[in-house]
């Protein structure tokens, strides 16, 4: 698995999904707020299958 998440990508991935997940805790929004968990672990694991699928790449750090 090759890292393709990076810097201000990884960052509003984490935050977006704390938001979500935060928001639907707290019944400010509907249970479709558990969807906060994909970009919360996107973030955390710096990778994402939909980047890769595009051939997409943010992360400025070589693979190896």
């Amino acid at each position: 698995m090759k890292l393709n998440v990076g810097g201000i990508d990884r960052i509003l991935r984490i935050v977006v999904g704390l938001a979500l997940i935060g928001a639907t805790l707290a019944g400010m929004i509907g249970i479709w707020g558990w969807i906060g968990v994909v970009p919360l672990l996107t973030g955390i694991f710096k990778f994402c299958p939909a980047y890769a699928l595009f051939g997409m790449n943010t992360c400025p750090m070589e693979n190896k």
